[in-house]
Order: C-alpha cells, then structure tokens, then sequence
C-alpha cells in the first residue's frame, strides 16, 4: 500500500563485507527513533548503534538520512550502513517487521515510488533498470544517458511545442471574430509541427540500434556434425560449456554464450549439427538451429579443413562467413592452401591460430552494427511504438490541409498523447507491473 513504509537489504547477499539496508516512507523518522534513538543530520553519514525492538545492540555502523521531497523516492528515505554478516542483516530486519505500518518492498517498489511522486519518468525508469542489468561498457553509457532523462527531454521539448501548436489551433477556433485572434494563426503552427515530425523519424531512423545493443549482437555458428562448433565455443566462453566429443550429434539443442567484446555484447549460439540422417530429436535440434540463424545478425559456418567439403547452408538475409577449423590438421601444404581459399579465417584450436583474428572481427562487427554518433535515443519497443504512432498522428494533421481544423486539431492530440506513453504520463498503468518487475529487492 502507497501509506506503508517499506524496507528492503539493498546491497548484495550475505555474509559481505557491507550490508546496506533501505527504508522509505512516512514512519521512517519513527523508525530511526526507534533504532538509534534520534534522527541524524539529513545528507551526514552519522555513526550510530543500531538497536532492536527490546533496546539491545545489534551492530554499530553509519546512517544516512534523506529527508522527502528531494530523496531518491521522493519520501523521507534512510539507510543503515551495516556489517554484512548473516545475524546482523536479519536482526535489523526483524527489528523493522515489528514495526506498525512497516513491510518489506518488493521488487522495484523504491523506484516505483520515485515514479509515482514524479522523480524519475518512465524512459528514466527504464533506463534505471538497463544499468542494473548492463554487462558492457556500451550498454552501461547507453543505459546511464536513458536514465539520466535524454528521452525525456527530447519528448518535453517535442511536447511542449505541439502544446503550443494546439493552442493556437485552440484559439482560431474558439474565437474566430476577435480581431486579435486572426483566421491564419493556425498556419504559423504547422510548420514547427512538421519539424517535429522531422525530428522524432531522425530519432527512429537508427536501425533499432539501442534495442539491438540491449540485446546484443547475435552470432549463430552452423556446420556439419564435428566441424568444431562446441570446441569453438567453449574456447571463446574460456570454459566448458558445451560437450565436445567425436561421436555426430552431440548438440542436440542451441548453447549460448555472452561475451564482452570491445565493450559491446556479443551472444555466440552453439547449434546442432547440419546433416540428412538424424533422429526425432536431432531434427529438432537442426530446426531449432536453422530458426535461430534467420534471427541472428551474423552466422559462422564451420568447416573442418580435414574433413569433406561442405556446402553452407545461408538463411536468408543473414550475412555468413566461412571459418576453417582444425587447421592442423591438413596434411600437406597444398591441401591447406586449396581449402584455406574457401575460408575468410582459418583456426586451429589445437595451436591457437586464427582465434585472436575471430576474436577481433566479431568485436568490430559487433562495434558496426550497435556503435554509432552518440548514445541511441530509442531504446525499447515500447518507446520506439508510442514515437512511431505520434508521427503517425502529426503526418495525418499535416497533410489534411483539406479538412476541417476541428479533425486536424484531434490528431495533434492523439500525437501529444503518444508522446505521454513514451515518458508515463497517460494511459501506461497495465505497463508498470511489468517494468518494475525487472528490478530486483532494495531497488
């Protein structure tokens, strides 16, 4: 409920070296009463002995105190900045669950807070959730300029100017006698309106490079049975994770591995062998293998240099590239020669040739696909959608110069309202459950 005050261990699981343990809401200043006797100074790490219910001491660490409006919910806010050790985490807790009105948060319930009293937007809070979860360093800036309300200040800006637009739209048709309100006001408005719509489908026109970087970049590696894949990809993963055997059809369903390349995510899918004769199950695994590679953004077929030439199987519209293995074992030179011709890069993971040069070609096709000038402005299917729908809108008012101003005047609207879903301030409600659910206990 939106009157609890609600606590949560926000920091990592015990025993740590540090425990931070949170609580937001209005009885947090009864709260710190209670277990420290006082409130500290606001914005001062305070050195206090935490107590529980019955007075006894359960540890003496730092305590900081933020007082609402200006704290991260927007409530009156404080931390206890605890040793990390099991007893003492669970003492504190159990000392905040005997107090009235206070409940352990859930998932996401700080930053839902922080929503709710206009702290943080939604594209804030998306972006909030995508530093939370970043594994490289591209993902980290993109995330970071998300939260730090890059969308959100582009949607304002868009805003507040069909805003204005409407206005003057507004007053030519309320007061269409008054000789300060004159019959072409509304043609100084469209102008900027189209601007506007310029504006947003420069932002769409990215390639769905933020959505992709959240994702990371797709590599599926196909071959025949043998030719190296699982080998391949527990030498990229520096573990094993797939078996390798010489018996075909080993990998019988897809292995992912993640993988931080030049900062940029990378996801490397071991498949199942390609060949006719396979068993129920391992025809699943090859048309499991063969959806995944329409998906991908780039797809390694693997050919054993040793073994019998092999025709690649392409998805469609997917780039490939040729990469021999087992180099070492080619017999002569003239053989490796001819079967090298075939290959953009030759390994050999017996001797470790070509894994550097694979190594780095991914990292750089990664960097192409998800790099570009600047952090991408769009990052979630949801933003993108609701951008989409608002130019949708705004070209619909633009080129009905024919019709009534009245219905132009309507589609403005309905553009300023899908502008509202991108940042939260309309029609998002059946959507939060589901954006804060990505964010774990304490945050």
């Amino acid at each position: 409920m939106a009157g609890d005050t609600i606590y949560a261990l926000a920091s990592g699981g015990t025993p740590a070296g540090v425990a931070v343990i949170r609580m937001s809401g209005p009885g947090v200043r009864f709260g710190l009463e209670t277990l420290i006797d006082s409130i500290p100074e606001p914005r001062r790490a305070s050195l206090r002995t935490i107590r529980n219910a019955s007075g006894e001491p359960v540890d003496r660490g730092l305590v900081l105190f933020f007082p609402g409006p200006a704290s991260f919910t927007g409530e009156d806010i404080a931390e206890f900045h605890l040793h990390g050790g099991r007893a003492v985490v669970a003492a504190v807790l159990d000392s905040l669950e005997g107090l009235p009105g206070f409940r352990a948060a859930e998932a996401g319930e700080f930053t839902r807070r922080a929503f709710e009293t206009g702290r943080l937007d939604l594209s804030q809070v998306e972006g909030l959730a995508d530093l939370v979860a970043a594994e490289t360093e591209a993902q980290r800036r993109q995330a970071l300029q998300q939260a730090g309300g890059g969308l959100r200040e582009a949607c304002e800006g868009w805003r507040e100017r069909l805003v204005r637009a409407r206005a003057l739209l507004e007053a030519e048709l309320d007061f269409p006698d008054e000789e300060d309100v004159p019959g072409s006001v509304s043609d100084s408005a469209w102008a900027d309106v189209a601007a506007v719509s310029s504006e947003i489908g420069e932002a769409l026109a990215d390639s769905h490079r933020g959505e992709r970087l959240r994702d990371g970049f797709e590599v599926v590696v196909l071959g025949a049975p043998n030719a190296g894949k699982s080998s391949l990809i527990n030498a990229l993963a520096r573990r094993d994770v797939a078996i390798v055997s010489e018996e075909p059809g080993t990998t019988r369903d897809v292995i992912e591995v993640r993988l931080d390349l030049g900062g940029y995510p990378v996801t490397v899918v071991d498949t199942a062998g390609l060949r006719e004769a396979a068993g129920a199950i391992e025809r699943e695994g090859m048309r499991r293998a063969a959806r995944r590679a329409e998906a991908a953004d780039l797809v390694l077929w693997l050919e054993d240099m040793a073994g019998p030439v092999t025709e690649a199987k392409s998805p469609g519209g997917v780039r490939m590239i040729r990469i021999g293995t087992k180099a070492d074992r080619v017999d002569s030179e003239e053989e490796r020669t001819a079967r090298a011709d075939r290959c953009e890069i030759v390994t050999s993971l017996v001797t470790g040739e070509g894994l550097d040069t694979l190594v780095g070609r991914l990292g750089e096709w990664a960097r192409r696909a998800l790099g570009g000038r600047g952090a991408a402005l769009v990052t979630r299917t949801r933003q993108r959608s609701a951008l989409a729908g608002c130019r949708v809108a705004l070209d619909e008012a633009l080129g009905g110069a024919d019709r009534p101003l009245e219905l132009r005047a309507e589609e403005l609207r309905r553009a300023s309202d899908a502008l509202g879903r991108v940042t939260g301030r309309v029609d998002v409600e059946e959507l939060l459950d589901v954006i804060f659910g990505e964010f774990c206990i304490g945050k």
